[in-house]
């Protein structure tokens, strides 16, 4: 039997197509970088997070100008000796002090704790006094710490993960649908050609004769003259010189030796 080599499907005929893999990078690749860019950028914001280079002592006074809606947090470097340090704010309206709650800032060797949140209803010119029975040190800051970090850097990871665990899906899928629509298009025109296959000894056999290019003909049919009667004889009477001889006298008789004369 003629075997045929297997069909070859062009990469454009399946689906999905494959746009979907450079679909499933762009996304890998988007969130990786807004990952990366919200991790510099909280990273640098905790490192800027308390002014340093501006401390004050206990009982000196500073005089900001903040806005509702600016964040400012009071930080304090002291021993630890208890009672703690307390400040107080003036200003336009009734400017509150709030808790921070637990976070910590670190520098080559110094370390800072949050102390208050500064609450103002109105814009203005507010005053901030602290004191404290230890020797303390006071810096005006943002209210994020290394703390405030680490829950902002869960984000930037996340982001990089979810995007290759997305591109890694949509890969995987894309790839599996294609071979499964792959193998159907086998399946269907490999059927196609093998419905068309014709056996050669089975044609040749049928008194079919290939033609050049292999594909069998239409069967031969071979054409046996009729027998011609003679003149003023019907086929009533016609002899049949087969037909009176006997089985015994069909055999052929012996031959009988030749004469020898001396």
């Amino acid at each position: 039997m003629q075997s045929f080599p297997p069909p070859r499907i062009p990469a454009n005929e399946l689906r999905p197509g494959r746009h979907w893999y450079a679909t499933a990078a762009a996304i890998a690749v988007l969130l990786s970088v807004l990952g990366v860019a919200i991790g510099v950028y909280r990273f640098n914001s905790a490192i800027d997070a308390v002014d340093t280079d501006n401390q004050f002592a206990n009982g000196d006074t500073v005089t900001l100008r903040l806005e509702p809606e600016s964040e400012k947090t009071i930080w304090v470097k002291y021993p630890g000796r208890s009672p703690g340090p307390e400040c107080d704010v003036t200003g336009p309206g009734a400017p509150g002090l709030t808790d921070p709650g637990p976070d910590v800032f670190l520098t080559r060797d110094e370390t800072w704790m949050p102390l208050a949140t500064i609450d103002v209803p109105r814009a203005g010119d507010y005053t901030i006094t602290c004191s404290s029975q230890a020797l303390s040190r006071y810096a005006m800051g943002a209210p994020g710490g290394l703390v405030a970090l680490a829950g902002r850097l869960v984000l930037a990871i996340t982001l990089p993960v979810l995007g290759i665990g997305i591109c890694a899906v949509i890969a995987l899928v894309t790839a599996v649908r294609r071979r499964g629509h792959r193998k159907r298009l086998l399946a269907e025109r490999h059927g196609s050609r093998g419905g068309h296959t014709a056996h050669p000894d089975a044609s040749l056999a049928a008194g079919c004769r290939p033609d050049e290019t292999g594909t069998p003909a239409t069967p031969v049919r071979r054409t046996v003259p009729a027998r011609t009667q003679p003149d003023g004889v019907t086929g009533d009477h016609m002899p049949d010189h087969g037909s009176s001889l006997r089985p015994a006298d069909r055999t052929q008789a012996p031959k009988s030796p030749p004469d020898v004369r001396f």
